[in-house]
């Protein structure tokens, strides 16, 4: 299995070094080129607007939305589940439009406001995730096939699937726990969770 993380931006080297506990081969992606033999990919966490910009620019853009339209497995962590939206609340942004949901930047404020949780996602088991929210998003709306993983307390969705594509608000490759990358790589391999 050989699972692209994109690094042009974020938290790209903690994923890495997540996906490689998990015995996977996990590849840094700057160039189109190098999406081509993927067996998945992963859109990481860090500056949205920069990450966009150079995904335009690196016309990475379009190989990742090709991508997605093969079946190939996406997730995307924080900036990466705003990346693959659909809609987005906030224009400044041009999302790939590949996940049926509708994201809000920044929904918890500013830096300071950043925040750890435990969450109920029954995909992973009993045992409470650890939540990393850092300036996080929220999925104001999920549509047509969009199964919500995690919920806050208060209802708002902060991890969905629809189909081969992942999204969370939080960042999974910033604890110890791998639950979250190895519920990934199920998709990927098509095995049952």
């Amino acid at each position: 299995m050989r699972i692209g993380v994109l690094a042009v931006q974020g938290a790209f080297v903690e994923h890495i070094a997540a996906l490689s506990k998990l015995e996977v081969e996990a590849l840094p992606v700057r160039l189109p080129a190098e999406l081509v033999s993927l067996d998945g990919l992963v859109i990481p966490g860090g500056e949205t607007t920069t990450i966009s910009r150079l995904m335009m620019d690196y016309d990475l853009a379009r190989a990742i939305r090709n991508l997605a339209e093969r079946g190939v497995a996406i997730m995307g962590t924080c900036a990466g589940m705003i990346l693959m939206a659909k809609e987005l609340s906030d224009p400044k942004v041009r999302p790939l439009g590949i996940m049926d949901i509708t994201v809000k930047r920044n929904a918890f404020g500013r830096q300071r406001e950043s925040f750890e949780t435990e969450l109920t996602i029954p995909a992973l088991g009993e045992k409470p995730f650890p939540g990393v929210f850092i300036r996080a998003p929220i999925i104001e709306q999920a549509n047509g096939s969009v199964e919500a993983l995690a919920r806050l307390e208060n209802g708002t969705i902060v991890a969905a699937r629809q189909e081969r594509l992942l999204a969370a608000a939080f960042h999974p490759e910033l604890t110890g726990d791998l639950r979250f990358h190895k519920y990934f790589t199920d998709i990927v391999t098509g095995s049952k969770s």
